[in-house]
């Protein structure tokens, strides 16, 4: 009688080794055009950087008063492109996770910037063959030892915006 299980063994390890492949192809995929982006940004290509989203596109900025649908992020940002310098966003580390169907990634990045280290995160999804960047959250990093220093210097800012944060909150949802 023949064992077939070491035959079973090496398919099976074969099939691992195959998944695998898709997923580092895949996360691959997705640095390309994360780096792409931010490429785009540093060498102010407008056209270059708002191909890489899609177009219901959400950038969320260190502003809490920066959270800009496509179009509007366009606006904010062309003066900068068109003035030849935009930002420049260099990873210096990046996780990337899909979903079960591999068409949706998100991911977290540690990126040095003009601000510092700053954290951007965001997800992309797969269309027609390509990853879009569907959202994107630039956050600045704050170690924790200077938290209080922080609050101390946005104190007044936060207590102003917050009142008219209420007052639009209270608004919308009791009309």
């Amino acid at each position: 009688m023949v064992d077939f299980r070491p035959v079973l063994i090496i398919f099976i390890c074969c099939g691992f080794w195959g998944n695998a492949q898709e997923k580092t192809g895949a996360a691959q995929d997705i640095a390309t055009t994360l780096n792409a982006w931010h490429n785009a940004a540093a060498k102010a290509d407008y056209n270059a950087y708002f191909n890489l989203m899609t177009s219901d596109a959400v950038f969320i900025g260190t502003d809490a008063e920066e959270n800009w649908k496509n179009i509007e992020f366009r606006a904010y940002a062309k003066p900068y492109f068109d003035q030849g310098k935009a930002w420049s966003f260099i990873p210096l580390e990046r996780n990337i996770y899909f979903s079960e169907n591999q068409n949706i990634a998100w991911f977290d990045e540690l990126i040095d910037t003009q601000m510092g280290i700053c954290r951007g995160s965001g997800v992309l999804t797969l269309k027609d063959g390509e990853w879009k960047i569907n959202h994107y959250v630039l956050s600045i990093t704050v170690p924790n030892e200077n938290v209080e220093a922080l609050k101390s210097i946005k104190k007044e800012h936060d207590k102003e915006l917050t009142k008219k944060l209420k007052r639009y909150f209270f608004l919308v949802n009791n009309n």
